[in-house]
């Protein structure tokens, strides 16, 4: 059985099950009640932890593997190794200061006193700018530091802004981005050939969730043109239709890429055009 640690309740433990769902992986108790919950469809048991605790957990054996913030594994500074990014749960850990501060450039900040709960990410990226400042480690409520007076700025994890701008912050220097991330340690090659099958459905969800199937009728004259433009992932599939003349068109293109494409197409003489998601990605 592979042991899985994840965050027992925030956002990042509702991405999380999510991950497990769309990976055809069912928790007995639907991982909204205990501490453990093993998996009826597949050898995985899961623990619900604090993120912090995550690592520890991990590197002590008492987990295999788990889902937790990149920030959190270089805080932490344990040697697990990063089996995959999961794309999600994406923040950045910034500077922030009050919003009459002027501060421009990592050196603006020699001499400072800085409020954090990441004092270790902090303190590396401080000596590497060649910056003496002091550091506050607090545990919670970072941004209110400044306000009375226990710091000059703050350190912390930034998704919207929101947090910042209700106390009287500006965010100032972006020190690192992150994601949640798959990590472990070296396994035995029973449970390493688990791991191996989790991250194979992984990849087929991260895969289906960044492509999605396209349906297009077009002329004859215009298939060459068409299917440089969506090759999909080896062909597309051109069908006759009963029109003379005109031909289905099955394909696989990037979300990311059709908006920009998808004049184009036009242009070219498409037709009828449809794009489905894809559950599941297997190249």
């Amino acid at each position: 059985m592979l042991t899985l640690a994840i965050q027992k309740k925030g956002r990042l433990h509702d991405n999380t099950l999510s991950l497990l769902k769309d990976c055809g992986i069912r928790l007995s108790n639907g991982g909204k009640e205990g501490l453990i919950a093993d998996a009826d469809n597949f050898p995985m048991r899961v623990l619900f932890l604090r993120d912090d605790d995550i690592p520890e957990c991990i590197n002590e054996g008492a987990a295999d593997v788990g889902i937790v913030g990149e920030n959190v594994i270089l805080e932490k500074k344990k040697d697990l190794k990063i089996i995959k990014k999961l794309g999600f749960a994406r923040c950045r850990l910034s500077i922030a200061v009050p919003k009459n501060m002027s501060i421009e450039k990592p050196a603006d900040l020699q001499g400072l006193s800085i409020a954090t709960s990441y004092p270790e990410i902090l303190k590396t990226y401080l000596k590497k700018q060649n910056i003496n400042a002091s550091i506050y480690e607090i545990s919670g409520s970072v941004e209110i530091s400044p306000g009375i007076g226990l710091a000059d700025a703050i350190f912390d994890i930034v998704s919207s802004g929101s947090t910042l701008l209700s106390n009287g912050l500006k965010e100032v220097i972006t020190v690192m981005t992150s994601e949640a991330v798959l990590v472990g340690r070296d396994l035995p090659l029973e449970k390493q050939t688990l791991l191996d099958q989790f991250v194979f459905r992984i990849k087929a969800v991260r895969e289906a969730e960044r492509n999605k199937y396209i349906l297009l009728n077009a002329p004859k004259e215009k298939l060459d043109k068409i299917t440089k433009i969506i090759p999909g992932m080896k062909s597309p599939s051109i069908i006759p239709l009963a029109r003379e003349g005109w031909y289905s068109i099955h394909s696989v293109i990037s979300e990311d890429d059709f908006w920009e494409n998808i004049e184009q197409l036009k242009i070219m003489g498409a037709e009828g055009i449809l794009v489905i998601p894809i559950e599941k990605m297997v190249r």
